[in-house]
């Protein structure tokens, strides 16, 4: 019997050494994916490349000069909450002609935001190619805008305290607020 004994625990150290090596392994894995990061500066510099200038939330809450903000989430989101006076661009289906229609200027100052602000690059890119001068994106986004204790305006131009938090990899940078997932 105490043979027996002695095999058992021989056998289970193994196993158990295994074991810790997996979860080891799950956790860098984990850690290591994409959305490992612990900041929305983190991801702003994996995702971006910055040829957007950005304007950070301080700085457009106290801009004087006459500013277009355009929110480059698609509509859905828009609804559940926006920046005041934020005008609705969208991004799966964004075209230059749908900014020409609203009759912006190619010297206008324009702001956009998405969620954190990776969105709003890729559309800010856009916009700059196409001949647009003065374009900001706005530092972490409507979540940065949230967290800083800023308001938001739901379709009914009510203030609010929801946002779309577009997904839960996302919405763990939304620190404030209601999030929303639908």
């Amino acid at each position: 019997m105490a043979v027996q004994l002695v095999q058992a625990v021989v056998v289970k150290e193994p196993l158990y050494n295994m074991n810790k090596s997996i979860i080891f392994m799950a956790i860098f894995l984990v850690s290591t994916n994409g959305f490992g990061q612990s900041s929305i500066d983190d991801v702003l510099k994996k995702y971006n490349d910055h040829s957007v200038p950005y304007i950070y939330v301080e700085e457009l809450s106290d801009l004087k000069t006459p500013t277009i903000i355009l929110d480059t989430r698609e509509a859905s989101e828009y609804e559940v909450s926006h920046l005041e006076n934020a005008i609705t661009v969208g991004f799966d289906d964004f075209e230059i002609s749908k900014i020409e229609t609203l009759g912006i200027q190619k010297n206008s100052t324009i702001v956009l935001y998405c969620s954190v602000g990776v969105r709003s690059e890729i559309i800010g890119k856009k916009l700059l190619a196409a001949g647009y001068t003065t374009v900001y994106n706005l530092y972490g986004g409507i979540f940065e805008w949230i967290n800083s204790d800023k308001k938001v305006y739901n379709a009914k131009q009510e203030q609010t305290l929801k946002v779309h938090a577009f997904s839960k990899k996302w919405g763990k940078y939304l620190l404030k607020g209601i999030k929303i997932y639908e």
